[in-house]
C-alpha cells in the first residue's frame, strides 16, 4: 500500500489515498504510527471521496481512535491530494469533509509544491455541552481550578471541532512534565471524551509558547487545533491580540480570531517520504 509521511510544524501523519479501500484503519493506523516498529508518526489520515466537498479526511490517532479534526494534518491532506490528483493540481482553494463540518483549505503553492495554507478552522465553542465537559453549574469553564498530580492548573475549556483544556502559566512550559501530567488530564472523568491539554507561556499579547498533550497521541510536536484554542480562549479571556503567534515545539503557526466568526489557522507544510507497506 502507498502511503505518504508528512507533517506540519512536526505534527507527523501518515496520508494514504483511500478512495475505494476498505481496510481496518484503526489498527493500520496503530501499527503505522509506532516509531519503533512501523512508520512513525501522530496518527493516520485518509483522503476519500466526498458527496459535499472537493474531498474528505479521517484521521486516526496513534492509539487507534478516531479524530474530529486536525489542524496541521488537513494543510497537509490538500498538499497530499493536489499532488496525487485527487483534486486539481491547480486548486487555489479546497473543501474538505470532516467530521467537524466542510472546511476551506487555502494552499501556497512554490515551485511546484504546497509550502504553507490556510485553514478556516471554525467557529470555538465555548459551551460545556459542546467542548464537552461536566462541569455542573456552569455554562462556560473559565480559570476552573483542575488538580492535576499535586498542582493547580486554572483550566479554559472550548471546542475546535475537537475538545481542548488550555491552562496559561508562569512556570517555563519546558518544566512542565507534561508526559505525565498529560494523560491524568485526557483521561479525566469530568472530560466524556478525553480531551486535549495545553499549557501556555504568554510572551506577549501577539506572541505565545506553547507545549500540548494530545488525546490518543500523546506528547505532540505541535497541535493546529490546539494553536487556535488556545488563541480562542486567550482573546476570549482579555490576554490576546487578534492575531497570534504560536511557537510550539515543531516550529510556529499563525492564528487569528478576532473574537467572532471563525479561527483562521496558518502553517508550513512538509512532505518527509513516501513509501510501500506490505499488506
Amino acid at each position: 500500500m502507498q502511503f505518504t509521511k508528512m507533517h506540519g510544524a512536526g505534527n507527523d501523519y501518515v496520508y494514504i489515498d483511500a478512495r475505494a479501500k476498505d481496510m481496518d484503519w484503526p489498527a493500520l493506523s496503530v501499527a503505522m504510527s509506532n516509531r519503533h516498529r512501523g512508520i512513525g508518526s501522530d496518527g493516520l489520515i485518509l483522503a476519500q471521496e466526498s458527496d459535499q466537498a472537493d474531498l474528505r479526511m479521517s484521521m486516526y490517532n496513534a492509539d487507534g481512535s478516531e479524530g474530529k479534526m486536525c489542524g496541521n494534518g488537513i494543510r497537509c491532506l490538500v498538499a497530499f491530494a493536489m499532488k496525487n490528483g485527487i483534486v486539481p493540481a491547480a486548486s487555489s482553494t479546497v473543501t474538505v469533509e470532516t467530521l467537524s463540518g466542510d472546511l476551506t483549505v487555502t494552499p501556497t503553492v512554490e515551485e511546484g509544491r504546497v509550502t504553507r495554507a490556510i485553514v478556516g478552522m471554525g467557529a470555538p465553542r465555548f459551551a460545556v455541552d459542546q467542548v464537552p465537559v461536566i462541569a455542573p453549574g456552569h455554562d462556560t469553564l473559565v480559570d476552573y481550578p483542575l488538580s492535576v498530580g499535586g498542582d493547580i492548573f486554572s483550566i479554559s475549556c472550548v471546542s475546535m471541532g475537537n475538545p481542548h483544556a488550555v491552562a496559561f502559566i508562569n512556570t517555563p512550559v519546558d518544566e512542565v512534565p507534561l508526559h505525565e501530567l498529560g494523560p491524568k488530564v485526557e483521561h479525566n472523568p469530568m472530560f466524556p471524551e478525553r480531551v486535549n491539554f495545553e499549557v501556555v507561556n504568554i510572551l506577549d499579547r501577539s506572541h505565545v509558547k506553547v507545549r500540548v498533550w494530545e488525546r490518543g497521541s500523546g506528547l505532540t510536536m505541535a497541535c493546529g487545533t490546539g494553536a487556535c484554542a488556545v488563541v480562542a480562549v486567550g482573546h476570549q479571556n482579555g490576554l490576546l491580540d487578534d492575531d497570534v503567534t504560536v511557537s510550539l515545539p515543531g516550529g510556529e503557526l499563525q492564528v487569528r480570531w478576532p473574537g467572532t466568526g471563525e479561527v483562521i489557522l496558518e502553517g508550513p507544510v512538509e512532505e518527509v517520504f513516501e513509501g510501500d507497506w506490505p499488506a
